[in-house]
């Protein structure tokens, strides 16, 4: 599939027919826009006919399911993975931040929440997550001409995940109940007893542990566990382990992120876009697998999507865009770690290596990848967007050759299943 703009740059019908388009190319008639997917404009005056193309918008924490179809064909569809490290990095900012202040200032007392928040306001992880799904929408909307777009939202009861069985007043009265603080309660749901050795080192002395890094993984009771003083300096020592049996409780982060993201998307894409002339609709997730399964569909995103633009029978072109979200600048100067001697190596690699830059698209033995990592030594480590490496992530930059720049979303052309 060939996506087409008039001169003016509206979006046009997309076309199969391949031949024409290098007639086109070669006659200067038209000059390329985009690689992938492939996108060309007219540099002549054209009609600006167009058929109804419905867009399916399958909202996640993790992945976007996208699919732009008419009546009978599909005409685009992606995948996209979602980042997961805001938080983490923002904890470690905030880390070197304190100790940069307690090393270089005098001390001064502890300020927080002294920000005047506007309204509307999300937390860093959540707004970056709700801007690459509006991004996603602008970059369909930039290559065909949509005229509806459907949403697919969902809210979850926390509550109802953790206990089936609650109902009424039980929404008031959670597991914390009566309790001063989330110790007194780890304490006391544990039997004010150590979890590891359960009390034969005779230690009376009681500590609440981290099961994951309170730094990604939060103060929740599920992620707390008591230790006498033994064990938990022996844990941190290294000379203890946990049992296999203690692990982190079930997390709720992707199901309290739709909750939050579902109407700050929705009205975001109705206040784009209704101005324009499309029409936004909301759906839910149990009609869209009602879809598929009468339909006999596999589930995926874009599947998923496709029921969701309202034509689940369209044809598929057999072609399916994987787009990975990646970090766009890393300003970090130096690494956390501190190495002998006190040298702290740098976190910055040069802007190009042998020529090639990070994340840039290569073509090797006639398949297309992409760099995740370079070396001095001119041996890079490439792999496909699914985190496959290509020759135990060492290979030759004399034997790649480039094919596009680096951007903030990679994209990978696939087979479809269906």
């Amino acid at each position: 599939m060939v996506y087409v703009l008039s001169k003016t740059g509206q979006p046009l019908m997309p076309t199969e027919n391949h031949a024409k388009v290098r007639v086109l190319l070669k006659q200067q008639k038209a000059k390329i826009v985009h690689s992938c997917p492939f996108t060309i404009q007219l540099l002549y005056d054209s009609t600006d006919y167009t058929q109804p193309v419905s867009l399916g918008i399958d909202a996640g924490s993790r992945h976007i399911g996208v699919s732009a179809t008419t009546e009978t064909k599909v005409l685009y569809e992606a995948d996209v993975t979602l980042r997961n490290d805001i938080v983490d990095l923002l904890s470690t900012r905030r880390e070197a931040r304190r100790t940069r202040r307690s090393r270089k200032t005098r001390y001064r007392k502890p300020r927080f929440n002294n920000r005047i928040r506007k309204d509307g306001w999300l937390a860093p992880s959540v707004r970056q997550k709700v801007d690459t799904h509006l991004t996603t929408v602008r970059k369909v909307t930039e290559i065909l001409p949509v005229n509806s777009i459907t949403v697919e939202t969902a809210s979850f009861d926390i509550q109802k995940i953790k206990n089936p069985d609650i109902a009424g007043t039980g929404y008031q009265q959670g597991e914390q109940l009566d309790f001063w603080n989330v110790r007194e309660y780890v304490l006391f749901r544990d039997g004010h007893k150590c979890q590891c050795c359960k009390g034969k080192s005779k230690d009376p002395v009681l500590n609440v542990h981290h099961i994951e890094s309170r730094k990604t993984g939060g103060n929740a009771p599920n992620n707390l566990i008591t230790l006498c003083e033994t064990c938990h300096k022996g844990y941190h020592n290294g000379t203890v382990s946990l049992p296999k049996n203690i692990r982190r409780g079930m997390k709720f982060n992707d199901a309290a992120f739709m909750g939050i993201m579902r109407w700050a998307f929705f009205n975001r894409v109705k206040e784009t876009y209704e101005p324009l002339g499309i029409m936004v609709n909301m759906t839910y997730g149990y009609i869209t697998k009602n879809t598929r399964i009468e339909h006999d569909l596999p589930k995926d995103h874009f599947i998923d999507a496709r029921c969701i633009s309202g034509h689940p029978d369209a044809t598929s072109g057999g072609t399916v865009f994987y787009q990975k979200k990646v970090r766009c600048h890393n300003r970090q100067i130096h690494k956390q770690k501190i190495l002998k001697g006190g040298i702290r190596k740098r976190n910055q690699a040069p802007y190009l290596v042998k020529g090639f830059r990070l994340f840039e698209k290569v073509k090797y033995h006639g398949k297309q990848y992409f760099i995740f990592g370079r070396r001095s030594s001119g041996f890079f480590d490439i792999r496909t967007l699914d985190g496959t490496k290509v020759n135990k992530g060492s290979v030759s930059c004399k034997k790649i050759r480039s094919l596009d720049m680096p951007r903030s979303y990679l994209t990978e052309e696939r087979k479809a299943i269906v």
